[in-house]
């Protein structure tokens, strides 16, 4: 029988599995992982762009898993029972903190901008990869409450409720974020436009 999917065609850990990992079975905490792992590195990498460096990005995920598997036998008491909503939760409480912690280290983004021309075969893929970088560059730029609530809806899907469960805060502040984010990438992105 196949694992249970979600509406992005991702595996759900079943609820058999999630009782047993609750219970501190190892084997159903692994299967736990493996199912938010990719989710957990993506949102923890994007928040932090990266730039920080892969270690510290695999030292959260790690830190994230480790709080969960000790929250774990809680979960749900609260009547929340999205598990993958929760685990984001956590890991991006712990990206936002790590951004905090440490000045962001900033790349010009005319350096970004010169080492994408330069591994461009054709103008075509130039472009593009200008305009990925100017992106990339324009949302490092956003604070890192905006950042979080920007990358959890557009990049993870999540709807305002769960955004606003993930970070504890209201559904208008999640709402005000999102629009603070998009409002500064536009102006971001108007500037690279500008600069063509």
């Amino acid at each position: 029988m196949a694992a249970p999917r979600s509406e992005t065609g991702e595996p759900l850990v079943d609820e058999v599995t999630l009782h047993r990992a609750m219970r501190g079975d190892e084997g159903a905490f692994r299967v736990v992982v493996s199912r938010h792992e990719t989710q957990v590195f993506a949102l923890i990498g994007r928040v932090l762009n990266r730039r920080r460096g892969q270690g510290i990005v695999e030292d959260l995920a790690q830190e994230t898993f480790v709080r969960v598997f000790h929250a774990l036998p809680a979960f749900g008491r609260d009547g929340r029972w999205n598990l993958t909503a929760w685990i984001l939760t956590i890991a991006a409480r712990l990206a936002i903190d790590e951004l905090r912690r440490r000045p962001r280290q900033e790349e010009p983004l005319a350096v970004i901008v010169d080492q994408a021309d330069e591994s461009a075969s054709a103008d075509g893929e130039s472009e593009r990869r200008r305009i990925a970088a100017g992106i990339a560059r324009a949302v490092d730029g956003l604070v890192p409450e905006q950042r979080a609530t920007f990358i959890l809806r557009e990049v993870h899907g999540l709807e305002y409720e769960a955004i606003a469960e993930a970070l504890s805060i209201d559904i208008g502040t999640v709402k005000s974020r999102l629009w603070r984010a998009r409002t500064a990438l536009r102006a971001a992105l108007q500037g690279l436009h500008d600069e063509k």
